[in-house]
C-alpha cells in the first residue's frame, strides 16, 4: 500500500452497534473510504464496511441506499470539489498554474491526499467506478470550468485538463514512479502548469 493510503486515520472502536445519527453517517463513510482505499470498488463490500463502523447492514442501504449509492456519497465528500473550484477564479492567464498548485497541495495534505487515492484506487480497479466518478466530475468540475472558460472548444480543453491532472496524481502519489515522484514542488508546477494553461486557453489544433 502507499504512503498516500497509509496516511488514513485509524477507525475508532465501537462498543455495541451504532444507531441512526449524523455521527453515524460519518462513520460509516470513513469506514468505506478506508476500504476502497484498501480493497477498492470491487472489494468493498456492505457488510464489511458496516462491520467496520460497528453497525447493522441494514442502516448502511437506509443511509446510502446501495453500494454505488455509499460510492457516490464517497465521491462527494473524498473528492475536494470546493477547493478546486476556489483555483478556478482570477486571471485565466494564470488558470494553469493555480490549478496545479491547488491540486498538488491537496494531494499532499494528510486530510485529503488518502481520500483522493481512495477514490482513484477503486477507479482504476472497477468500470462501474470509474463511471460514477466521471458522472460526477463532469456534473461537479467539467460544467462549472466550461462556464468559465466561455471559449471554443471549453469542454474538449477541460477535459485535456483533467486529464493531465489524473495522470499527474496517478504517476507522483499512488505509483510514486521516479524521477517524477521526487521532482520538487515548485519545479513541477513550472513544468505541469504552461501544459494546462496550453489546455485551457491557447491554441489547439481542434475542428468543429
Amino acid at each position: 500500500m502507499t504512503e498516500i493510503a497509509e496516511q488514513r486515520p485509524r477507525a475508532a472502536r465501537t462498543s455495541g452497534r451504532r444507531t441512526g445519527s449524523p455521527q453515524t453517517r460519518a462513520a460509516i463513510l470513513d469506514a468505506a473510504m478506508r476500504s476502497f482505499a484498501d480493497k477498492g470498488y470491487p472489494g468493498t463490500t456492505i457488510r464489511a464496511v458496516a462491520r467496520a463502523a460497528g453497525v447493522d447492514p441494514a442502516l448502511v442501504m437506509h443511509f446510502f441506499g446501495s453500494k454505488d449509492g455509499l460510492f457516490v456519497e464517497a465521491i462527494r465528500t473524498g473528492l475536494p470539489v470546493r477547493e478546486m473550484h476556489g483555483a478556478i477564479d482570477g486571471d485565466p492567464a494564470g488558470l494553469g498554474e493555480r490549478l496545479v498548485r491547488r491540486y498538488l497541495g491537496l494531494w499532499e495534505d494528510p486530510a485529503t491526499g488518502w481520500r483522493m487515492y481512495a477514490l482513484l484506487h477503486s477507479a482504476a480497479s472497477a468500470p462501474p467506478a470509474a463511471d460514477l466518478i466521471r458522472n460526477f466530475m463532469v456534473a461537479e468540475m467539467l460544467i462549472p470550468m466550461t462556464r468559465y472558460l466561455r471559449c471554443d472548444h471549453a469542454e474538449t480543453r477541460a477535459l485535456l485538463a483533467a486529464s493531465q491532472l489524473v495522470g499527474l496524481g496517478m504517476v507522483r502519489y499512488a505509483l510514486k514512479i521516479e524521477p517524477l515522484s521526487a521532482l520538487p514542488r515548485e519545479q513541477l508546477i513550472a513544468c505541469v502548469a504552461p501544459t494546462l494553461q496550453r489546455y485551457l486557453t491557447g491554441d489547439l489544433p481542434l475542428t468543429g
